[in-house]
């Protein structure tokens, strides 16, 4: 039996709900890591991983959007609890783990969002998932720079500038208006 309308709906935003509250972690571990990324030294990790941040926000942010347009109430949950003193080199591991799991649950989340008759969901998903990416590839190249070279890319790194100034995030890049 083909489900209503309205229940199809309340199954896109859960699912919505469930990327927003990945979301609203992953803001809430990767800003936990700029700090201490900061707090090390590490510069140039920092302002990365503060972009990266802000996409996330960007992220979270739209899902809720979408949500209240299917006439849901946003989560304000964060899926999981933040890991705090990681090592540099278990930081990029898990968050290039964690941005791979979540580009699979997307591409779960589209295929609940299409079989509902949802496409403007679908779309969302699938932009964020190309952010994802690029996340993902950037965590896993740093881990991979950090395991190969170790202390010395870590070296190069330290002291660098923190400062990201005026920033839309990682994807849409610094001080643009793309």
């Amino acid at each position: 039996m083909v489900s209503s309308r309205e229940e199809r709906k309340a199954q896109v935003i859960e699912v919505l709900n469930k990327a927003r509250s990945m979301e609203l972690f992953a803001i809430h571990q990767y800003m936990n890591q700029h700090y201490n990324l900061d707090d090390q030294d590490y510069g140039e990790l920092a302002a990365k991983m503060k972009l990266i941040a802000i996409d996330e926000m960007r992220h979270a942010e739209s899902f809720a959007e979408r949500v209240k347009e299917l006439g849901g109430e946003p989560t304000v949950e964060k899926d999981g609890k933040i890991k705090t003193g990681e090592e540099v080199l278990a930081i990029y591991e898990n968050d290039a783990a964690r941005e791979d799991a979540t580009i699979d649950a997307y591409n779960q989340f589209i295929k609940v969002c299409m079989d509902a008759g949802d496409i403007i969901s679908a779309r969302l998903f699938e932009t964020i998932i190309d952010e994802e990416q690029a996340h993902m590839n950037y965590y896993d190249n740093t881990a991979g720079h950090i395991r190969n070279l170790g202390a010395t890319y870590l070296a190069k790194i330290a002291g660098t500038p923190s400062s990201t100034g005026p920033s839309k995030g990682f994807v849409t890049g610094t001080g643009t208006d793309a």
